[in-house]
């Protein structure tokens, strides 16, 4: 049979024509010229340039004109407003969030994806992606200590992969001890009792899910954590007794493997060991240390997590892969069926029975990118050694900036003895306010120099407050940024702090970045 397709729009759409691969390789080529002219050489972590200039000088974009024009002019406006004026994820003083560069190899993959167009939810739409794929995930499966019952889906992220382990773990237990199918009748009459416990320092994501799952954020328990910022199990204990003489039901516990603040890695065996005895759904989010699996020299701190019910991985963090990328993963692949369903039209009962594969029935998501593509390109390219020495790379660079932090009187080391690779601290007042306490002015300088330093394009620092005092966080995922990078960074946090003092926070002088990561001056 022949197909004749409309020759009119091959300049459009990616097919075998001349016209059309000529196109695609010029508009390949134009972007590839504006990332790296606007971009990739950019000197700073961030412009620097304030939102209302940015909201004023985008207000003029006419976001759908009535006739197209030249994609290359677009494409250079982008590179105008856009680029010049992105976080610089690639700068070594870029160390605010947990906001990875990416590699090489998996942009080259972002190519392949978005060409191909793979919408992972049914065979007929994915046939090879559906099986690399389900490669991809026994490999983590395997990485993670999980038997040959486990499976998993492709997720956006821990954000995504927190409500599923919930999802799952709130349908397993209202089917199983309150004899419930939520699916056909919806939420039980004791859903108000049902409880998740988690660390006081959990991701805010398990009180978001609680309350899209219908539970409420105040189903939450928080359980204290000890001076590591790790859960305490005296008081998960103590929390549990509570829970039984109040007869409330405790479904679900959520160890953490990386706190966001910290990077701090909750007691896995003994969580295991309190859900097992509890008879609850034991989920661990290790979005942010999960890829510590990949060292040989750092794995034993996740010890236990193979007998969590189900784990969160992020790759757009320690897996140095673009956004959004990320795993969910079930130690009993049979739970996804608290949340499969049968659609003629994609994924019918008789492709089961056929051992058609449609991984619709695994994910919340419909239609889904083909994003086990970058992470295996780049598996491919680095291989796990290399993965796991940057990964490592960079926990040394945290441990020496800790040291460094803790070394100098002008600074205070929240954690002196980072986990994984954040380091919390803060900037000492070296005068006194005479109108604010210590604790008042410290705050205040704190904060204002951080807003300093993004606000001059000198670096881009973290926020966070600790017991409720102002705190500096650097979030160091970069394998490139070095030590001396680290302490060009903290030499701005001082030294900007000195002129805030000077001043007493009214007023400081501004500050023009001209050279590299450790190169600045200062102009009055």
């Amino acid at each position: 049979m022949t197909i004749r397709s409309n020759p009119a729009l091959d300049s459009l759409f990616l097919n075998g024509s001349l016209i059309s691969q000529s196109t695609y390789h010029q508009a390949m080529n134009a972007a590839l010229q504006v990332i790296s002219e606007r971009y990739a050489n950019l000197e700073r972590p961030f412009s620097g340039i304030k939102v209302e200039e940015l909201t004023d000088r985008m207000a003029g974009l006419n976001v759908c004109p009535e006739a197209g024009r030249d994609l290359e002019t677009s494409l250079a406006e982008v590179g105008r407003l856009i680029a010049a004026h992105s976080v610089a994820v690639h700068h070594p003083a870029c160390a605010a969030h947990l906001h990875c560069p990416p590699l090489i190899a998996s942009l080259a993959a972002e190519a392949v994806i978005s060409a191909m167009n793979q919408s992972m939810d049914s065979w007929d739409q994915s046939p090879a992606a559906t099986l690399l794929e389900t490669q991809m995930i026994e490999w983590l499966c395997d990485l993670f200590q999980y038997s040959g019952q486990a499976e998993g889906v492709f997720t956006s992220g821990g954000t995504q992969s927190n409500l599923m382990g919930l999802l799952l773990a709130r349908n397993h237990f209202v089917a199983t001890r309150l004899d419930w199918d939520i699916q056909q009748h919806g939420l039980p009459p004791q859903m108000k009792d049902l409880r998740i416990l988690c660390s006081a320092d959990a991701h805010f994501t398990v009180q978001q899910s609680a309350s899209l799952l219908g539970l409420g954020r105040n189903a939450v328990v928080p359980i204290k954590t000890d001076a590591a910022h790790r859960m305490s199990v005296d008081d998960l204990d103590r929390q549990l007794t509570r829970l039984q003489e109040q007869d409330l039901l405790p479904f679900a516990l959520v160890g953490t493997a990386g706190t966001t603040d910290f990077g701090s890695i909750d007691p896995l065996p003994q969580l295991a060991e309190r859900a097992a005895e509890q008879d609850m759904w034991f989920h661990v989010d290790a979005a942010y240390g999960g890829a510590l699996a990949l060292s040989q020299h750092h794995r034993h701190r996740l010890a236990g997590i193979q007998q969590a019910d189900s784990i969160s991985v992020d790759f757009h963090k320690l897996f140095y892969q673009p956004i959004s990328c990320g795993a969910f993963l079930v130690k009993e692949g049979a739970r996804f069926e608290a949340i499969r369903l049968n659609a003629d039209y994609l994924n019918p009962e008789e492709d089961e029975e056929e051992g058609t594969p449609n991984l619709v029935g695994k994910s919340i998501q419909t239609t889904r990118r083909f994003d086990a593509l970058k992470l295996f390109l780049s598996l491919q390219h680095l291989g796990r050694a290399r993965f796991a020495q940057m990964i490592e790379g960079t926990l040394q660079t945290a441990t020496e900036a800790a040291r460094l932090i803790a070394a100098d009187p002008q600074l205070e080391a929240i954690n002196p003895s980072p986990e994984l690779n954040a380091v919390v601290f803060r900037y000492r007042p070296q005068s006194p306010h005479e109108n604010l306490s210590y604790e008042a002015w410290r705050d205040q300088l704190n904060q204002d120099i951080r807003q300093i330093l993004l606000s001059e394009g000198k670096a881009v620092v973290a926020r966070t407050k600790v017991e409720g005092a102002s705190s500096l966080k650097l979030t160091l995922l970069n394998p490139r940024t070095t030590l001396d990078d680290v302490q060009a960074i903290l030499e701005e946090v001082k030294q900007t702090g000195k002129r805030l003092e000077q001043t007493k926070g009214e007023g400081v002088q501004h500050v023009r970045y001209v050279g590299t990561a450790s190169h600045y001056a200062e102009l009055s």
